[in-house]
């Protein structure tokens, strides 16, 4: 018996802290109008009968013994989340997304990229619809840049209606002065949002580097939209991560109906990895670039089926020390004017080859 209470106290201390981190710890609340506390208590429910030493005297219910559960996020005001306009995403993310958060857009693959990016733009359009046109800092790596290049300026005021100076781009040489520039620029209200982007799984993007952007989001009141591209889906201290990737666009509607052959408004495929409040699930949504908004996309509609990609694709970047394979056999050609297989030099020019090299 003895070794039982220590096991289930061990279990509940454990319970406990879990509740702490996640941020659903138990709170004493004031007591519902239901249960008011100046109510008696019915002095014999807890007697056991035949006891003469029980104590009948009539008690008072007091705020401290009353506790009631509740979520952190399921209190938040509306205005906290910022609403996607897909009502069932943002039913299942418990309102939207939080503003004052780090949020995690994770692409499994390269080719994502653009999706992943895409996705971001649309969340910068939804937070400029709502509140003053700030700038918006995008942070990348100079590596990162190289791969998924520059977003076209053109395309951001047709499609999102974002200006092209209200985009400012700020390319570090290193991943650690990328993670400085976010950290400091995460703190600044006189920016609507921070974007860092970040390709494969780096070291130090832990949890400790993490916790920081979310604290300086959280105390700025501003979201940051941390971008992984071709990385492993690893621990972050962001509540909601969703997986992002390209799905098939619809046709455009004309007065007659779909025109055939051509290509409608973006869609995205949205999976939510990972979320506090939320269970796992996936959706389609297309943005619809007149309304600045979402428009889900229900799986009995018929769209047009993605073809099979005949070239294989790159795995996600590790952390191992091991290079990657090669990529296929090496073929060598001959340069023009070059001697033959088995031919060797002169006897001149092989002194030649032996003087040391002369300066001018």
């Amino acid at each position: 018996m003895a070794t039982s209470a220590v096991a289930r106290e061990t279990v509940f201390a454990l319970r406990r802290q879990i509740a702490k981190i996640e941020g659903t710890l138990p709170e004493r609340l004031q007591a519902p109008a239901a249960a008011p506390v100046d109510a008696p208590r019915n002095p014999t429910a807890d007697v056991t009968p035949g006891d003469p030493t029980a104590d009948v005297t009539p008690k008072k219910i007091t705020p401290k013994n009353l506790t009631i559960i509740r979520r952190g996020l399921a209190v938040a005001p509306p205005d906290a989340f910022l609403r996607t306009g897909a009502e069932d995403l943002d039913t299942a993310l418990g309102g939207g997304l939080p503003k004052a958060a780090l949020s995690e857009i994770h692409g499994a693959a390269t080719r994502d990229a653009g999706a992943v990016a895409g996705f971001a733009l649309s969340l910068v359009s939804l937070i400029l619809k709502q509140g003053p046109r700030l700038p918006v800092l995008w942070i990348g790596t100079a590596e990162i840049f190289r791969e998924a290049g520059f977003p076209y300026a053109t395309g951001l005021h047709r499609l999102f209606g974002i200006e092209p100076e209200q985009l400012l781009f700020s390319e570090a040489p290193r991943l650690l002065d990328a993670l400085w520039t976010a950290e400091e620029a995460a703190r600044m209200t006189a920016l609507a949002a921070v974007i860092l982007e970040i390709r494969g799984s780096p070291q130090r993007l832990d949890l400790t580097a993490t916790r920081r952007l979310h604290a300086r989001a959280q105390s700025a009141g501003r979201p940051v939209f941390l971008l992984r591209q071709a990385g492993e889906p690893e621990p972050t201290a962001a509540p909601v991560r969703l997986v992002l990737s390209a799905a098939p666009s619809a046709p455009r509607q004309t007065i007659a109906g779909p025109l055939a052959g051509s290509i409608g408004r973006s869609a995205f495929t949205v999976s939510i990895g990972k979320s506090r409040t939320a269970l796992p699930g996936q959706f389609t949504l297309e943005w619809n670039p007149d309304e600045r908004s979402f428009e889900e996309r229900r799986a009995g509609e018929r769209r047009q089926e993605r073809a099979a990609n005949p070239v294989p694709v790159v795995s996600a970047s590790r952390r191992g020390k091991d290079p990657a394979p090669a990529s296929g056999a090496v073929l060598a050609f001959a340069a023009v004017g070059s001697p033959a297989a088995g031919d060797q030099p002169s006897p001149g020019e092989r002194a030649a080859h032996r003087r040391p090299r002369r300066a001018g």
